[in-house]
């Protein structure tokens, strides 16, 4: 773990000496977890656009492209469920005055599990050579197989309580591991509550008829609210996709690991609408296209692997994650969702305008289903530029 790190602040170091990222304002002491590409850094970001929009637009008939804006009309976020739902649990340390997010103190204390686990793993490599069969050791030897269950156990336990909205579970299970303020070593904590990480803005000359907006947490709605308007100009059946690069906003309060998680940050995200009951078909066969597409990037094979939701998001029936290896271990580089018809009916309840598609094989209109893949451009950087 030390040597990750170590890896890490080489990284960070290198990207701003060779004029890849510096931190946003420096002159005034900068923004925590918001930062500017340089000269060299906007070189790359662009050709990691060029690649996706190439891979994604330019050589599917099926997918367009659109650029909606960031602003929008705030009804948007209360039917998305962002106004409602969109929370992280935040936990605060009474002696260091800092604040962690709850679910990300359990992971990292199995992070460390997993740590463990690898060590065993590494160990018996270098023991039996050659001869050493890495799926039957991992399936028989005692250790190894403690290590999973507690950390399975422990996560399985994270995702119900987080599901159920049991925040008092969440600090119980904190308490329980005895996880200590990674900075200070500190276990004086208070109670778990949620925090709403929209950005609030105005829209308007004066502050008596100002209207309040939110800064867009994700650009998927933008491609919602204008499904119908692609529909119909482009004339496609279904299935077909629309594509989107753009920036997104959220609080992060906890931001950390330099661009990995930031307060404004770019998506690469593509919505497929297929017919309903046609969606988890779909939703695998993204799974692999998009794995692959990571894999030709030759970073290394070993260095993916999916991460299947224990926890489903309000609008999903199914969820997955590409994890990358990076410099502080294996995290969320891509998300693979099957969106059901939630968005759709959502803007259709709030909005009153229908949005359906007519199949005229199946000679009846409804909404479509969604599969969605969101890329963050930032961490793909990252995951490019920290392997090189």
């Amino acid at each position: 773990m030390a040597k990750q790190e170590d890896v890490f602040k080489k990284v960070i170091s290198h990207a701003k000496e060779y004029g890849f990222i510096f931190p946003s304002s420096e002159i005034y002491d900068g923004l925590s977890a918001v930062y500017d590409y340089g000269q060299n850094g906007a070189e790359l970001k662009n050709n990691i656009k060029q690649y996706w929009w190439k891979a994604m637009v330019q050589l599917n008939e099926n997918i367009v492209g659109i650029d909606s804006a960031i602003l929008m009309h705030p009804t948007t976020w209360k039917a998305s469920g962002h106004v409602d739902a969109f929370n992280d649990p935040l936990i605060d340390n009474k002696d260091s005055k800092k604040r962690f997010r709850a679910d990300v103190l359990v992971e990292d204390y199995c992070a460390k599990i997993e740590d463990k686990e690898n060590k065993e793993i590494e160990k018996a490599a270098k023991r039996f050579g050659e001869a050493f069969d890495k799926d039957q050791f991992v399936a028989t030897n005692p250790k190894v197989l403690e290590y999973r269950a507690k950390r399975e156990a422990i996560l399985s336990r994270l995702a119900k309580s987080l599901e159920n909205e049991d925040l008092a579970d969440v600090k119980a299970l904190i308490e329980e591991l005895e996880i200590a303020d990674p900075d200070t070593g500190s276990k004086n904590w208070t109670e778990v509550r949620q925090f709403n990480l929209m950005f609030g803005t105005k829209l308007g000359a004066s502050a008596d008829s100002a209207m309040d907006l939110y800064l867009r947490p994700e650009t998927a709605q933008g491609i919602f609210v204008n499904f119908l308007n692609v529909q119909k100009t482009s004339r496609h059946k279904l299935p077909f996709g629309i594509a989107q690069i753009g920036k997104a906003f959220r609080n992060e309060i906890v931001a950390r690991q330099f661009i990995f998680r930031m307060r404004e940050f770019e998506q690469m995200e593509m919505q497929f609408f297929v017919a309903p009951g046609t969606e988890l078909e779909f939703y695998e066969q993204w799974k692999q296209k998009r794995l692959n597409w990571h894999l030709a990037l030759e970073l290394g094979d070993e260095n993916y692997r999916f991460h299947d939701h224990e926890k489903l998001a309000h609008y999903a029936n199914a969820a997955a994650d590409i994890e990358f290896n990076f410099p502080f271990g294996f995290k969320e580089l891509e998300g693979i969702h099957s969106r059901t018809d939630f968005d759709l009916k959502a803007h259709e309840e709030f909005s009153g305008r229908k949005l359906q598609f007519f199949d005229p094989e199946r000679n009846e209109n409804y909404v479509p289903y969604v599969v969605e893949t969101s890329v963050g451009l930032d961490r793909l950087f990252l995951s490019i530029f920290s392997h090189c």
